[in-house]
């Protein structure tokens, strides 16, 4: 693909991102058809009906740039052997139109379309055609990303499996158990949960860019740079507009990284969460994070392929003009990889164990990039301003080496996932704060010049930023200290979210509220005890989660409504221990595909989303015992007071 063409689809996806990629969109849908014409040749029919608005493109394109539209492919599978393809695939008759959104005349359908192919039978023991069709589907505003389509058509002519899904009847009735019918939608809206931390997201990406900076990757590429625009260029305006394209196409392809993230996203609303709380991911992720943190130490060097980099670097030089600052900008990225892949990494790791998912991935991305291209801009612009940066030293080796010491930390997040997720009990909370002080411990020795590394210089004396950062760190660390007692100081607000919960501890805790795992079980504790039920959709790796059960519901008059007044019923969508088998079933999606629920998570975030329409966390649903709301639904509300004002407003619709 070229890169114009990666520009415009880059825009077209970017208008589709903040609002459909918590749906499903499918706007075609396919049947296959087959007529015998002989004992030995068939023909096969593919059949889109397309909604309206909507359009997807002919197999022959117009298009003579590469700039256009995905053409529609047919391939044939397993033909080997077993039959043989008469001709090529022939289509209807399609419209021929300037699409202004390509800027060129293009072929496509509308409303519906057929696709024939005949074929020649050469084994007699074939029963089944597969075959799939590559298709993109668009409007006059926006394109989806590109689908494939599989068809598997039998030669009797009956309709195969795929097209027409068995659920047996043992999954319908447990599949109706998943709708448990809540009412009273007319008396509260229903809450359309925004993201709330998306502008967080990308301010911590900034942050993120801000200290890629100051790395020894990036930093001496600045005046580098800067310089080579403004005094290359014939005119000092042209110089200063190919710095700003330079910063803009950097921008650009750390956003790009984000992409491939929201076609996952569009497939399935969980799947990002899945992937978040997947045991064998996370533990990849805490190697990976060691990895960096031995790198940012000088131990050894990460770095992406030379011949990436020489590559991309031979091209901006051969090509020239826009394109060429494309692939400088393509080179800086490549080039810094080893000091800015483990921010990266943070904040892809950060992303996905958040419930945002790629929309919170492309405002960090979108964030760091921003912070990474600013320099190069605003230097152009103010080239004076480069006189008054700090000449580079072994202060940047000095922030590499803080950098490993929070990576190390940040590793063991990770971990903690895995364990919680899986139950292991290895990395109770004691524990893990305790590992927390020992890098802060050895974080403070380096600071302050107990300890070197082999990239270090010598140090004469320390530094007014050593030791500023040192009494910070030594600071940070006696604050974490009462988090391994058993005491109300061990609630380390601050940090709510990163360690694992208060309950997870090497102490055994006496459970205050009235708090079960099991639905039918609390529906039937809060009918005996006559309270109200809140339904906590929450989730062993949800750091918002942790936030408001450590921030909010240990607030006095939240906590006290909450043992006095509510049955909980904490239903974690992220757990994957395996439901008994005999409870182990197929879903059936409105869309026609098929879902396994095989574990306590596929369970329970398969009844949030088709009871409430939503697969985010944390969830709060107020009801009484017959599943009737006593209260808007709720998410993540850091702030105590509305969170109680919320409580007692369906405590006394309860009542009432």
């Amino acid at each position: 693909m070229t890169i114009k063409r990666s520009l415009l689809f880059f825009l077209l996806f970017l208008g589709l991102s903040s609002s459909v990629f918590s749906q499903i969109l499918e706007p075609v849908k396919w049947k296959s058809e087959i007529e015998k014409i002989s004992d030995t040749e068939y023909n096969l029919k593919y059949i889109a009906e397309i909604d309206e608005h909507w359009h997807f493109y002919s197999q022959t394109s117009l298009d003579t740039t590469g700039l256009g539209p995905i053409a529609t492919e047919f391939t044939f599978l397993d033909q080997d052997g077993n039959y043989e393809l008469i001709g090529d695939t022939k289509e209807s008759e399609s419209i021929q139109i300037f699409e202004e959104a390509f800027d060129m005349e293009v072929l496509y359908f509308e409303e519906t379309a057929t696709f024939e192919q005949k074929i020649k039978v050469l084994n007699p023991e074939i029963k089944e055609i597969k075959a799939e069709v590559f298709f993109q589907v668009c409007d006059n505003e926006k394109c989806l990303q590109p689908e494939v389509k599989e068809f598997t058509t039998l030669l009797s002519g009956e309709k195969a499996q795929e097209e027409v899904v068995a659920i047996d009847e043992r999954s319908k009735e447990l599949s109706k158990a998943l709708d448990i019918n809540v009412t009273g939608w007319n008396k509260f809206e229903k809450q359309t949960v925004e993201e709330q931390s998306n502008l967080s997201i990308f301010f911590l990406g900034f942050l993120g860019g801000l200290i890629a900076l100051l790395t020894p990757c990036v930093f001496p590429m600045i005046p580098l740079t800067v310089s080579f625009f403004t005094k290359s260029a014939s005119d000092p305006k042209k110089g200063l507009f190919n710095s700003i394209l330079y910063g803009f196409f950097i921008f650009l392809i750390y956003v790009l990284l984000s992409i491939p993230f929201h076609l996952l996203d569009s497939l399935d609303p969980g799947i990002l969460n899945n992937i978040s709380t997947n045991v064998t991911l996370n533990i990849i992720f805490f190697i990976i994070f060691i990895a960096f943190a031995f790198s940012f130490f000088g131990y050894y060097e990460l770095t992406l392929p030379q011949s990436w980099s020489a590559a991309m670097d031979s091209k901006a030089n051969k090509i020239g003009g826009f394109i060429g600052i494309f692939f400088m900008a393509l080179t800086l990225a490549i080039v810094s990889f080893s000091c800015t892949g483990p921010i990266l990494g943070t904040l892809l790791g950060s992303s996905l164990t958040a419930d945002g998912g790629a929309m919170q991935l492309t405002m960090g991305m979108s964030g760091f990039g921003l912070a990474l291209a600013l320099p190069f801009t605003l230097f152009a612009m103010f080239p004076k301003w480069l006189n008054s940066l700090p000449k580079s030293g072994g202060w940047l080796n000095t922030v590499k080496v803080v950098l490993g010491f929070i990576e190390l930390a940040l590793a063991l997040k990770f971990l903690s996932n895995a364990d919680l997720v899986e139950h292991w009990g290895i990395l109770k909370r004691e524990i893990f704060i305790g590992i927390w002080i020992i890098i802060g411990i050895g974080l403070a020795l380096y600071l302050f010049g107990k300890i070197k590394f082999p990239h270090d210089s010598p140090l004469q004396k320390l530094s007014k930023g050593r030791i500023t950062t040192g009494i910070l760190v030594v600071s940070f660390i006696i604050y974490l200290i009462p988090g391994l007692s058993n005491t109300k100081y061990a609630n380390l607000k601050l940090l709510s979210g990163f360690p694992p919960p208060l309950t997870y501890s090497l102490y055994e805790k006496t459970e205050e509220f009235t708090i079960t795992k099991s639905l039918e079980e609390g529906i039937a504790l809060a009918k005996s005890l006559d309270k109200p039920i809140m339904l906590d959709f929450t989730g062993w790796a949800c750091v918002n989660c942790r936030k408001m059960e450590e921030q909010v519901w240990t607030d006095d008059k939240v906590k006290e409504t909450l043992v006095n007044d509510y049955v909980i019923i904490s239903l974690y969508v992220d757990d994957k221990e395996l439901l008994p088998e005999s409870e182990q079933f197929q879903y059936l999606r409105p869309n026609g595909s098929v879902k396994k629920i095989k574990t306590i998570g596929d369970k329970w975030g398969t009844l949030q989303t088709i009871n409430f329409q939503n697969n985010s966390q944390p969830y709060y649903v107020l009801v009484d015992h017959d599943m009737e709301l006593l209260n808007t639904t709720n998410a993540f509300e850091p702030d105590d007071k509305a969170y109680y004002q919320w409580l007692q407003k369906g405590l006394d619709n309860f009542k009432k």
